[in-house]
C-alpha cells in the first residue's frame, strides 16, 4: 500500500504540474485544471471534463475520459506505468493521444516511467 501512494502521488503531482504548464501555454480561459482530495479534473470547455482519481482500496488509477469513458489503470512493474488491463495502453499514451487530437497540437506528459517520478 504504501508503494502504491508513492507512485500513485508521483504520478497525479506531476500530471497536475504538466497539464498546468499545458493550459498556460494554451491561455485558454475555458479550461482549468483541479487537483483535491486525489481527484484530478480537467476542463476543456467544449471538449469536455476529464476526471482522473486514485483508487486505494483498488490499488489504481482511475479515469473518467470524455472521449474514450471510463478506464481503471493498474501500476505493472514491468513496463513501469498504469496500464489498462483489457487492451494494455498506458495511462500516459491515452492521454497524449487524446489531448493531441482534441487541442491540435502534440502532447507530451512525460508520466510514462512512473519510478522516475517519486
Amino acid at each position: 500500500m504504501e508503494e502504491y501512494h508513492a507512485l500513485s502521488d508521483a504520478t497525479m503531482t506531476t500530471l497536475l504540474e504538466r497539464l498546468e504548464d499545458l493550459l498556460d501555454e494554451l491561455g485558454n480561459n475555458d479550461a482549468e485544471v483541479d487537483y483535491h482530495g486525489g481527484v484530478l479534473t480537467l476542463k476543456l470547455g467544449l471538449h469536455g471534463t476529464y476526471v482522473i482519481n486514485k483508487q486505494p482500496p483498488n490499488k489504481q488509477i482511475w479515469l473518467s475520459s470524455p472521449i474514450s469513458g471510463p478506464k481503471r489503470y493498474d501500476y505493472v512493474r514491468a513496463t513501469d506505468d498504469w496500464r489498462y488491463s483489457r487492451d494494455g495502453e498506458g495511462l500516459s499514451t491515452l492521454m497524449e493521444r487524446e489531448l493531441s487530437a482534441t487541442l491540435g497540437r502534440d502532447v507530451l506528459l512525460g508520466i510514462g516511467r512512473v519510478s522516475d517520478l517519486s
